[in-house]
């Protein structure tokens, strides 16, 4: 994959959320509207698509992102779940979303009908685990945002680290948009853009206040559902 500014400015806002979540966890120790559950799923995503990290070299840069993800998403989950007084502060009452049952399995099973129909029936378990990642992403925020939704008052460093996350996508659709135009030989993947842009849109509504929060420079509070 080629760099350009899109794509980098991705990247960077992809780590700097992961920074502000760890800073968050270090410094407040306390885990009251984190979903532990999203990270879960963003690892399983992480380590499916990842699995070329055993099979082919691209770039340092690439591997060392690659690793970062993974190292990073899984020190999160392991202190959330299991370093105190962090581990108290967790409340898996409203962390609840059935993440395995409701996001984990429909995407598997809709990422084997894609794969069995581009590779006319035929398995390969690398693109496989690829494509399902691929959807699996798409989806890997709602626990955080139905957990931010049950809290309704988000702290501030919350609500930049899921704001640079959904920046870091939407950044990636402004960097396919780029390529599209500028390499000739640029092979579209119409299962990534709409993954990419549902991604996207579930944050949208977050988006919205988080900017009136800014513009008004009081609290970041969600309004409840009606």
């Amino acid at each position: 994959m080629s760099m350009n500014v899109f794509r980098l400015a991705g990247d960077m806002s992809h780590v700097f959320s992961i920074i502000i979540l760890l800073l968050r966890l270090r410094v407040v120790k306390n885990a009251a509207g984190i979903s532990v559950r999203t990270h879960e799923l963003f690892l399983i995503v992480f380590v499916t698509r990842y699995l070329d990290l055993f099979t082919t070299f691209y770039s340092l840069y690439n591997s060392c992102m690659k690793v970062l993800y993974i190292a990073s998403t899984a020190m999160i989950i392991y202190t959330i779940k299991y370093r105190e007084p962090i581990k108290s502060t967790y409340d898996n009452a409203h962390d609840s979303f059935l993440h395995y049952r409701f996001a984990v399995l429909p995407c598997a099973v809709i990422a084997l009908i894609t794969h069995l129909i581009q590779h006319s029936f035929s398995i390969k378990p690398i693109d496989l685990l690829w494509i399902f990642s691929i959807y699996l992403e798409s989806i890997a925020i709602l626990p955080q945002l139905i957990v931010l939704q049950r809290y309704r008052d988000v702290e501030n460093l919350t609500a930049n680290y899921v704001f640079f996350m959904g920046a870091y996508r939407l950044l990636y659709i402004l960097n396919w948009i780029y390529r599209s135009y500028t390499e000739s030989f640029y092979q579209h993947h119409f299962v990534v853009y709409f993954c990419g842009v549902l991604q996207t849109l579930l944050y949208v509504d977050f988006f919205y206040y988080y900017a009136k929060s800014k513009k008004g420079g009081g609290g970041f509070t969600l309004p409840t559902n009606k």
